[in-house]
């Protein structure tokens, strides 16, 4: 058992690992972002805060669409059925730029009432120019996962992690010349950033793209992404698979986004910590979510290939990993708080409103780790639709009232809001794992 178990735990990290290096440089894109506004000054990090925020609803929703692609063609690959597997690709890419066009039109939409949310007035001139350079990324964000997704379900995660890398570089070096005006740019401060995210995203695709239709080992690939047509019945199974998660993640950053707005009620200090902190949090959350991602690689393959034997095993051997990896990140936030908090800022206000919340933000992470493990576990057996449920009951049902409760009837400010998503993150973390082991158990 022990041998059975080291064996998942070197392939679940032969495949999380390059993840993990692509997801640290989605937190650096993040981080250079936060940090160099933060630097620029503390009304920019405000108004960066909320953007981010909202839009985080919107990249994560993306992001769990082109999810859906990871059992179909896991278990295509798996079976080595090539051709088939690239006909699917070409399904998904479809439905995800489609449902990038469609949360476009719908963030595009709520601009207009951007005044409407109870942001500091003094914000607003930030927020909207900042707002619709963000909003023109969001198709390039469903185009770039799509691919990403592609790749990874067919072992081949070290792509993404090259060009996210690539992505990252390109975005810190205009952050730079467009904030801060250098070598000749403007000085664009906040809009700059958000003109130098939006050419990131945009050069990803494009070396992504170039990659995937050069390289002679995707030929059979693009032979059935090239021979396919477009029929209605693939196109639901798509959907059929990638909403449910999308729903899933949607509402779960839903829960975070809810509660940045009413970070916001608490004021311009309130609303940077609350940032500050967010921004922190994702190195966790990314790296649990890469090992988890690895999991539901491992699971659809499992899956494909009819070893029931191993479904089981392989989602608890990368619990064991997501457990090992909370206990560091935890450790790490408590032992350099200061250090990371002051990378964000030197207003005295925010670093001293920050470095309360560290605990809290502490509180989460198990139940972090634990929803991400087995949510991702279930994604890999295609039996994704109980997600929708348990996502709506944990972040919606319990995380948004009590949000509200703990941060404004029993006053504990941004200290309640982060103390509620330990609440709902556990409560999702113990519906997944039930029905991923009652889903298994038709497998076992």
């Amino acid at each position: 058992m022990n041998r059975r178990y080291l064996q998942h735990y070197r392939e679940t990290l032969k495949l999380g690992l390059p993840m993990v290096v692509g997801q640290v440089g989605v937190i650096v894109l993040g981080f250079a972002d936060t940090v160099m506004v933060g630097h620029y000054d503390t009304a920019s990090l405000a108004a960066a805060s909320f953007v981010n925020n909202v839009f985080n609803l919107a990249i994560v929703a993306l992001l769990g669409f082109s999810y859906g692609i990871t059992p179909l063609i896991g278990a295509l690959f798996a079976r080595g059925e090539y051709e088939k597997a690239g006909r699917e690709f070409r399904h998904a890419l479809i439905a995800n730029v489609s449902f990038g066009v469609a949360l476009t039109l719908v963030m595009g939409t709520l601009y207009f009432f951007l005044d409407r949310f109870g942001q500091p007035e003094e914000l607003l001139p930030l927020i909207r120019s900042y707002y619709l350079t963000i909003l023109a990324s969001v198709v390039f964000v469903a185009w770039f996962n799509a691919m990403r997704q592609f790749t990874d379900s067919l072992t081949r995660t070290s792509v993404g992690m090259w060009i996210l890398l690539f992505g990252n570089v390109f975005n810190i070096c205009f952050n730079y010349l467009l904030i801060f005006g250098k070598f000749g740019f403007p000085e664009l401060g906040l809009l700059g950033a958000g003109i130098s995210t939006l050419g990131a995203r945009m050069a990803m695709v494009v070396v992504c793209s170039i990659y995937l239709w050069r390289r002679s080992v995707f030929a059979p690939y693009r032979t059935g992404f090239l021979r396919a047509r477009t029929a209605v019945a693939d196109m639901r199974r798509i959907v059929g698979l990638s909403l449910p998660v999308s729903l899933q993640m949607g509402m779960e950053t839903g829960t975070f986004s809810i509660s940045a707005v009413m970070a916001g009620w608490l004021g311009t200090v309130a609303l940077a910590s609350y940032q500050v902190l967010m921004t922190i949090g994702t190195l966790g959350f990314m790296f649990y979510y890469s090992i988890g991602a690895a999991v539901a690689i491992r699971v659809s393959g499992f899956m494909g290939r009819g070893d029931a034997s191993n479904v089981r095993s392989g989602a608890w051997a990368g619990y064991h990993l997501l457990l090992m990896l909370a206990a560091v990140v935890s450790l790490a936030f408590y032992l350099f708080s200061d250090s990371l908090i002051s990378l964000f800022t030197d207003d005295e206000a925010v670093v001293v409103a920050a470095s309360a919340l560290i605990l809290p933000l502490i509180a989460y992470q198990f139940g972090d780790a634990t929803q991400v493990c087995f949510a991702n576990a279930l994604r890999g057996t295609a039996r994704v639709s109980s997600m929708v449920w348990i996502a709506f009951f944990s972040y919606m049902a319990v995380g948004i009232p009590c949000s509200y409760l703990l941060g404004f009837v029993f006053s504990l400010g941004t200290k309640g809001l982060f103390y509620s998503f330990a609440v709902s993150l556990f409560m999702a973390a113990a519906l997944f794992l039930r029905q991923f082991m009652h889903a298994s158990r038709k497998c076992v």
